[in-house]
């Protein structure tokens, strides 16, 4: 065998053992099935049920909304006449579309420092924490996909201020991510997972 093709064929091996899955699963809008495809989500959402309370249901649906499971998801380029690229739209990344700042906050008081927005144990043990934040700092319940969502798009102080009312828009995404919540949480009670 050549040394070309042992290369071409070791290049091919490491790089189907990549860090993680940067493809949404095929079935987005079953619950059971999504997680029976991405066996280590389902992983990480139990996990984090058990530390911080968030159920299953609200965190799919929040991440569904925020990459649709794509682990190296990005905000688009913004562009200047239509164009030139002039950088992002924010600097949110991964399956939770955390910012910068925010994700710093979360591994500095974690003591996480080495948790990446794009594996699916760091991204949603991330939501649990600000989640819990939410529900500490606005009184919005652990179960309530509409006002968590609206807290994680917005801030806490946004969303303490109200700013959503300002954005019809973004009050009827949190609508569709309650109906996914909760079309989320029928499914799972009535499907068998391990």
């Amino acid at each position: 065998m050549s040394k070309t093709l042992r290369a071409l064929i070791l290049v091919l091996l490491v790089g189907s053992c990549g860090g993680g899955q940067s493809s949404a699963p095929r079935d987005l809008d079953n619950a059971c099935n999504l997680l029976r495809e991405r066996p280590q989500y389902l992983k990480a959402f139990r996990k984090v049920e058990r530390k911080w309370g968030v159920p299953m249901h609200v965190m799919m649906a929040t991440i569904h909304q925020e990459s649709k499971f794509i682990a190296d998801a990005r905000t688009p380029f913004r562009y200047v006449a239509g164009v030139i690229p002039m950088g992002r739209q924010s600097s949110a990344y991964g399956y939770s579309q955390a910012l910068d700042a925010t994700w710093d906050e979360y591994r500095a008081d974690q003591n996480r420092r080495s948790a990446k927005r794009n594996r699916i144990n760091d991204a949603t043990d991330f939501m649990g924490w600000y989640m819990n934040q939410t529900r500490d700092r606005n009184g919005v319940s652990l179960s309530d996909a509409r006002n968590q969502y609206l807290a994680y798009h917005e801030g806490h102080t946004g969303f303490r201020k109200q700013t959503y009312n300002r954005k019809s828009w973004l009050v009827g995404v949190a609508g569709k991510v309650d109906a996914r919540s909760q079309m989320y949480r029928a499914q799972l009670s009535a499907c068998r997972l391990r």
